[in-house]
């Protein structure tokens, strides 16, 4: 299901949600395509896990987050979901912020039952996906349309609960905020990037700058992002 009514989400910042939902806190936690680390860094220290996993696959990134000093609970690791390279039932939690989409769609399968084999009993499987609706979506297309790929990772998640490995425990929608000051700040985010090679034209960069600068104010372009949240629980057995 996806939700396009704003009267169905809720409106804040991830990590809000992330707290009503799982207990992190002294737990061993999992998080596959973690990008700059942002959700990483919230994990081991706002919400205090005793130990975070953070792998990725874009190289350049993953350079980027072993130069960091200052998070000692975490590891950085280089590798996809499909393949985690980890003992069986190690962690609490696994958590995919806006990154199932990003997993091959032929490999998303076994991305899950990776994360299933990973998760220790009645472990929770967190994965947050940006909903393909609205103002925000409506520019960021234009970059680079994402309707197969999430429409893909929905699907995949269905198959997760459908195949027995999981249950679905909650779904939950919301939108945060984000508010890009200028064109410079909003390419620098979305199309500078170097995990996803963004083949761009001329005419294709004038139409998405048009596109971004409709909502431009002198306080900047402000989005609301609609995101989905699926909370799984692994149905592994206790015996």
């Amino acid at each position: 299901m996806i939700q396009t009514d704003p009267k169905g989400y809720l409106t804040c910042d991830e990590i809000r949600i992330v707290e009503d939902l799982v207990e992190v806190k002294g737990h061993r936690v999992l998080e596959l395509g973690c990008g700059a680390a942002w959700m990483t860094r919230l994990l081991a220290t706002r919400l205090g896990a005793r130990r975070v996993t953070a792998t990725e696959v874009d190289r350049i990134q993953h350079a980027k987050n072993l130069a960091i000093r200052d998070l000692p609970t975490v590891e950085f690791r280089f590798g996809g979901a499909e393949s985690i390279a980890d003992p069986d039932a190690i962690y609490d939690g696994v958590f995919l912020f806006k990154s199932l989409h990003h997993v091959p769609v032929e490999l998303m399968d076994r991305a899950f039952a990776e994360i299933e084999r990973v998760l220790a009993p009645g472990g929770y499987v967190y994965v947050s996906e940006p909903v393909y609706w609205g103002p925000f979506n409506e520019v960021m297309r234009l970059i680079h349309d994402e309707r197969v790929v999430r429409t893909a990772a929905y699907a995949a998640i269905e198959r997760a609960v459908d195949s027995g490995r999981f249950t679905w425990e909650r779904q939950v929608f919301y939108q945060s905020e984000g508010v890009y000051p200028s064109w410079d700040a909003f390419a620098e985010r979305f199309i500078q990037v170097t995990h996803t090679e963004h083949d761009l034209d001329a005419a294709r960069l004038a139409e998405v700058r048009a596109a971004f600068e409709r909502h431009l104010t002198p306080e900047g372009a402000r989005f609301l992002k609609p995101h989905r949240v699926d909370l799984l629980r692994v149905r592994h057995s206790t015996t």
